[in-house]
């Protein structure tokens, strides 16, 4: 193909290969449409690559007569090796798919072929998931949730295999993949929290999957909600979070529920609802094992956030390891990192020094990493903030009994 003179107008202005499928945009431009469609729905881009210019819709016109005269090339040049590019299947559209679903409400003995049908159409191609939103695949599939529907579906795998599901298992699974866009998930919680707590009930009982696709979705969809829906969150999705980062389900599943805490707890009475389900506790516990960068830094916002008020300094106290592994974090995550547990340190300072407290803090080394601060590159932010907390209790932690040599010379005079 690559000594052969192909026609530019038979070639993708994207890819710059010979187009299979050709389809024009808004524009006037035509290019092969798994092109333009990675770049419109995977990319998420809304304009025209060629003409820059944006694309009021993402309407796909195929074009025919150039596909057909791409053919006639093909066939004509099948001596040097051409092969005809056979005639593309239509894709799905939104008139399909809204039958499906009506069909599936109607006679309920449908449903677990409609199910089986909205996954087969969503792992096509990413154009195909907002296609199916567009459809109201989105609220579709929530309602089957909502109801907890128990019937059993066999369900095709991606590598052929075949297994069984739960019909909310399968339409949770399915939701999670569609990706809904932030005026449908806005849409979905807006509805007198049942899809919120549909979530919820899965994330108790379901199974490690579904758990995981449940907390991931609720992120997704707190990301998006109003300030009145955060601050009325239920305290049972706080203890539904602990019960889940305790279980270690996945990663992912872990780093969603993370981000969950880190959108609920600045607002309202979120950071006393999550110190009584036991948030403080878990994540100094995670803290204590890992090392992720990302996962550190969160924990870190969640415990800053929690200690905000007295409840999350008792219980950060509380713990034998909390002042030891927040102390240890500084310098070893990243300066977001180092900001953070400084600022829970200054916390604990200024609001619950007492004298245990403070011994504690020369006994596990904060005091010395505090010096250790100073004496490194460190935002002018942080360095500020730990002068403060030394300041703060020079009378008692100013001793050379008490802090290496090294690292005495570091400490502010008063």
């Amino acid at each position: 193909m690559d000594e052969i003179d192909v026609p530019s107008h038979f070639l993708c202005p994207i890819s710059l290969q010979l187009m299979r499928d050709p389809v024009t945009v808004a524009t006037g431009i035509t290019y092969d449409r798994e092109s333009i469609e990675r770049w419109l729905f995977s990319c998420k881009n809304n304009t025209c690559p060629f003409t820059k210019q944006v694309l009021v819709d993402a309407d796909l016109t195929p074009n025919h007569t150039l596909r057909r005269l791409i053919q006639s090339w093909c066939i004509l040049n099948a001596s040097l090796g051409i092969e005809r590019i056979p005639t593309p299947k239509p894709p799905i559209d939104k008139a399909q798919i809204v039958k499906l679903i009506n069909d599936a409400s109607k006679f309920p003995k449908m449903q677990l072929k409609c199910l089986q049908r909205l996954r087969s159409i969503a792992f096509e191609s990413d154009r195909n998931k907002k296609c199916l939103e567009a459809a109201g695949a989105v609220e579709f599939l929530a309602s089957i949730i909502k109801k907890n529907e128990s019937t059993v579906i066999e369900v095709v795998l991606e590598d052929g295999s075949r297994e069984f599901k739960r019909a909310s298992d399968e339409a949770l699974n399915i939701l999670y993949q569609l990706e809904p866009s932030e005026a449908g998930l806005k849409s979905l919680i807006s509805r007198n929290y049942e899809f919120v707590e549909s979530l919820l009930h899965v994330m108790k009982g379901g199974n490690y999957q579904s758990r995981a696709y449940a907390a991931m979705l609720m992120k997704s969809a707190f990301q998006v909600a109003d300030p009145i829906q955060l601050i009325n969150a239920s305290p049972h999705i706080f203890i539904q979070i602990v019960h889940l980062l305790r279980d270690g389900i996945s990663q992912q599943a872990s780093k969603a529920a993370l981000k969950l805490l880190v959108e609920l707890c600045p607002w309202g009475r979120n950071r006393i609802k999550a110190v009584e389900a036991g948030v403080s506790h878990v994540l100094i516990e995670i803290l204590l094992d890992s090392s992720e960068r990302r996962t550190c830094e969160m924990i870190l916002v969640v415990l800053d956030q929690l200690c905000s008020c007295a409840e999350g300094r008792a219980e950060l106290l509380k713990h034998g390891a909390g002042l030891a592994i927040v102390s240890k974090k500084i310098l070893r995550v990243s300066q977001a990192g180092t900001d953070r547990a400084v600022k829970i340190l200054a916390s604990i300072s200024k609001f619950s020094a007492t004298s245990r407290v403070l011994q504690e803090m020369l006994q596990v080394g904060v005091v010395s990493k505090l010096c250790l601060v100073l004496q490194v590159e460190s935002s002018k932010k942080t360095k500020e903030k730990t002068r403060e907390i030394l300041n703060l209790h020079s009378s008692v932690w100013n001793n050379p009994s008490c802090i290496p040599p090294r690292l005495l010379s570091s400490y502010p005079s008063s």
